[in-house]
């Protein structure tokens, strides 16, 4: 017999149930990466987001899918991880809206909060690329419309929408040109799917469902994504721009304003969030014309938090350390700012610590931390506000959304990508002066930092000319392979060599967990030798996963 609405106590199982199925499916989904490198966690980071939305679920005893899909709506959202993990965060808090006082969702009411889940998500993401987890949603949302005006009830909705889903995840591999040339499906679209499959599998099942996805699981075994976060773009609009809109009561609702903002920012630049709350709009824009973003935004309410940065100014710094280890910096009980940084390895956490920041917060590369760990940590600094330094590109949502959680204190983001940005922003940061104009020079420096990674390929490839085979290793500058081996020296030189080819005033090398001081003090000499004008810093980074990495100023 048909399943004709789903309750708050099958919601709830089903979300149980598509947690466990996530986590069960987490190495597989982890090994769907572009590059041949150990560093795959997309399946890792949606599993604990899920897991984190199902412990809220299970705390409700409420027998309304709105209660339900609202309690996991705000699990996800502090335990978002990963961009992958903040995308679905997004997804649950547009489907709770759409569910939002519902008791029993019917084909029509459930049709329409997949709907709003599209949105949710597309709008946290401006300007996104298809062939990911948001195009995969979108079109399971327009065939869920579908199937519901079709008459179809709340079971023969999801049968329908997941039919439409698998489709669309295989049709992934040719919409974007790397995942057809390593020849996989996209990543967070296959995690959504598995989620989903998994809470589709108890309807109509009169069977009890606990979770058994252990919450440590994707921690022990999850490196960090990083083919992400050493992207890079021209940049063709200077001014970042970013505040919130205090929303005038009785005036337009937040979701109004949102759409409105959304279109009208569409016009005057990219890189667009609008984020709404109930009484709050979020608004990032990357502009040449800040001044006329702020005067439309000023028709919706008061605004706050504004920061304005011009990413074209450049700054230089120097990162130099001396070779014995510094002492942090002494810091008062209460300061006026601090500094939360990620970062993976002891030798990265003492260069933190002694440039400054107040906490450093494991993960990065062998693991990203969630947006409740961001805030934890925020929440731990003595300080009315606080700077984070996520140093990985794919920890930059899950700490934007940190941010956006944390009360009792201002938290702003600076975008720094790789550990060698997150260092040159703390030689930048000044803790006397204000947070908005650290945040500026921080963000700043990011720009003047070259950064490699080396480590070695899983699996067979071919990505940019290069044939890669497995155990090979792989060198890798602002998203693109610079250099393939079968031997570890002659590869960093190779990489070293494309980094100093237009000169360098500042060389450092972090060697990582496993290499050892005189196979690191090997490379350092080829570096003394070959580019005697160029400054040279040596460090026991301690990382996992990349044997060395590489930064040039």
């Amino acid at each position: 017999m048909s399943v004709s609405g789903i309750d708050g106590n099958l919601l709830r199982k089903m979300i149980i149930a598509g947690a466990n199925e996530l986590s069960g499916q987490r190495a597989a989904i982890d090994a769907l990466n572009v590059f041949p490198v150990p560093d795959g966690d997309t399946g890792a980071n949606m599993s604990m987001t899920v897991i984190a939305a199902a412990k809220e679920a299970g705390k409700t005893a409420s027998p309304n899918a709105g209660d339900v899909a609202k309690a996991a709506s705000n699990g996800s959202l502090r335990g978002a991880r990963g961009n992958s993990g903040v995308i679905l965060s997004q997804l649950f808090r547009g489907f709770a809206k759409g569910l939002d006082g519902v008791g029993l969702a019917d084909g029509r009411r459930l049709a329409e909060a997949f709907r709003k889940a599209s949105d949710t998500a597309y709008k946290a993401v401006m300007k996104p690329r298809e062939g990911t987890i948001l195009t995969v949603a979108r079109e399971m949302g327009e065939q869920a419309a579908e199937s519901a005006e079709n008459g179809a009830d709340a079971e023969g909705v999801i049968r329908d929408m997941l039919a439409r889903g698998r489709d669309v995840l295989e049709r992934t591999t040719e919409m974007l040109a790397e995942l057809r040339q390593a020849g996989v499906v996209d990543a967070g679209g296959k995690g959504l799917i598995v989620f989903l499959e998994g809470a589709a599998s108890v309807i109509g099942s009169d069977a009890e469902v606990s979770l058994d996805a252990p919450e440590a699981a994707g921690a022990a075994s999850a490196p960090a994504q990083t083919a992400a976060a050493m992207s890079s773009a021209d940049i063709r609009f200077a001014y970042c721009t970013e505040f919130f809109i205090d929303i005038k009561a009785g005036e337009r609702t937040s979701e109004e304003i949102e759409n409105e903002m959304t279109e009208f920012l569409s016009a005057l630049g990219d890189s667009i969030v609008a984020a709404a709350d109930e009484e709050i709009v979020k608004i990032h824009v990357h502009t040449n014309h800040p001044g006329n973003v702020l005067e439309r935004a000023m028709r919706y309410g008061s605004l706050s938090s504004i920061k304005i940065e011009n990413m074209r100014l450049q700054h230089t710094t120097l990162i130099n350390f001396s070779a014995k280890k510094p002492e942090p910096r002494p810091k008062s009980k209460h300061s006026p700012l601090g500094v939360v940084a990620v970062a993976s390895g002891a030798g990265f956490r003492d260069l933190f610590i002694s440039l400054g920041a107040d906490e450093v917060v494991e993960g990065g590369q062998t693991m990203n931390p969630s947006a409740e760990d961001i805030l934890d940590a925020i929440g731990r600094v003595d300080a009315d506000a606080v700077i984070v330094l996520p140093n990985n590109g794919n920890i930059v949502l899950a700490a934007q959304q940190a941010a956006s959680l944390c009360q009792g204190k201002k938290a702003f983001v600076a975008p720094s990508k790789t550990i060698p940005q997150g260092l040159a922003a703390m030689v930048s940061y000044m803790p006397s002066a204000d947070a908005e104009s650290n945040v500026s020079e921080m963000t700043k420096s990011l720009g003047q930092v070259k950064t490699g990674q080396v480590t070695r390929a899983v699996r067979d490839a071919r990505i940019g000319g290069k044939d890669i085979r497995e155990g090979d290793y792989i060198c890798i500058l602002d998203g693109e392979i610079a250099a393939v081996n079968s031997e570890r020296e002659p590869a960093v030189e190779e990489l070293l060599d494309v980094m100093l080819r237009d000169g360098g005033d500042v060389v450092s090398l972090y060697y990582g967990e496993g290499v050892s001081e005189a196979d690191a003090g090997t490379l350092a000499d080829y570096v003394r030798e070959k580019y005697q004008e160029s400054e040279l810093e040596l460090y026991d980074g301690g990382q996992p996963v990349y044997d060395f990495i590489v930064s040039v100023e």
